[in-house]
């Protein structure tokens, strides 16, 4: 029996459609159809109502549908032990990591760790809404801040500091400030996460704390934008240190408000459950750590 047409067995079970199935396989309506056929041959059951306006499994389907993914899950286990034994880390990953990590700083950490495993695969979703996690059915992603779900499994990452930043050209216009409150007389670059606007700037020092509401006319739901515009010289930009850390270094941006502290974030690789705990996850895991460390340490 093909584990691909039981792989797509569950998949049109989940989506209850064949065309909707195969788009998501890359594979052709006519080819699901067929497939799907086939193992009903082989089981000698109907697995499928069909009616010209919908597919309802059937009771035999639904049981089978039962087993199908405990085998499929067990074969599965059983590839990655082999896997673990041999040493080897393989197969594909799909993997969500947020627009500006992705762009600047993942992509090439990825290509490492490719030519060292050429038998890995990887399926790269860039974006900043978590949501993707679901809707495109990622493997591990990559994101700052804990998840509140607790069914998913959490790897912290490091530990990051936020930095206010703008460029050389920026303060030479419009003046660096020296005090959080000098914010609301500047242009301030913000991000958007779904309906989240992220306006309210932390800071401290040794005497107090302040929260600051800052304005701008530049708002992004892509974090590497935000970063564009403060390398363009468009506004001050508070991120975390890793995404500007290339920036700062060949002096693009520079560091203001130094003598305050913004309260750091906290990098997760997350995964929807147990059992996507892959060697390759692992194997990223551990990248992921060692990467992070050497840019923290080296600002």
């Amino acid at each position: 029996m093909n584990t691909s047409d039981l792989s797509l067995f569950i998949r049109i079970a989940e989506t209850g459609s064949i065309s909707e199935s195969a788009k998501q396989l890359s594979i052709t309506a006519a080819a699901a159809s067929l497939a799907l056929k086939r193992l009903e041959k082989e089981l000698d059951v109907q697995l499928f109502i069909r009616t010209t306006r919908q597919l309802r499994i059937t009771t035999e389907g639904e049981q089978f549908l039962f087993h199908c993914r405990q085998a499929l899950e067990s074969i599965e286990q059983g590839r990655l032990s082999a896997h673990q034994v041999q040493g080897k880390v393989g197969g594909e990953l799909k993997f969500s990591v947020s627009s500006d990590l992705g762009r600047n700083i993942v992509l090439p950490w990825i290509d490492e760790i490719m030519d060292q495993h050429p038998s890995l695969s990887i399926d790269l979703n860039v974006g900043d809404s978590l949501s993707n996690f679901f809707l495109d059915q990622v493997d591990v992603a990559l994101r700052y801040g804990k998840p509140e779900d607790s069914t998913m499994v959490a790897f912290h990452i490091a530990t990051i500091n936020r930095i206010t930043c703008a460029s050389p050209g920026y303060i030479a216009e419009f003046g660096e400030p020296s005090h959080p409150e000098d914010l609301r007389k500047h242009s301030c670059l913000l991000y958007r996460l779904d309906s989240r606007l992220f306006d309210n700037w932390e800071y401290m020092d040794s005497s107090a704390s302040y929260k600051i509401k800052v304005a701008s006319n530049r708002i992004s739901n892509d974090t590497d934008i935000v970063r564009r515009w403060a390398v363009a010289g468009k506004g001050i930009a508070h991120r975390s240190l890793i995404d500007i850390a290339a920036d700062l270094r060949s002096g693009k941006l520079v560091q203001v408000l130094s003598d305050f502290q913004s309260p750091p974030v906290q990098l997760y690789l997350l995964c929807p459950g147990r059992k996507q705990v892959t060697p390759a996850v692992i194997l990223f895991r551990e990248m992921l750590r060692e990467k992070c460390s050497e840019l923290i340490t080296a600002y």
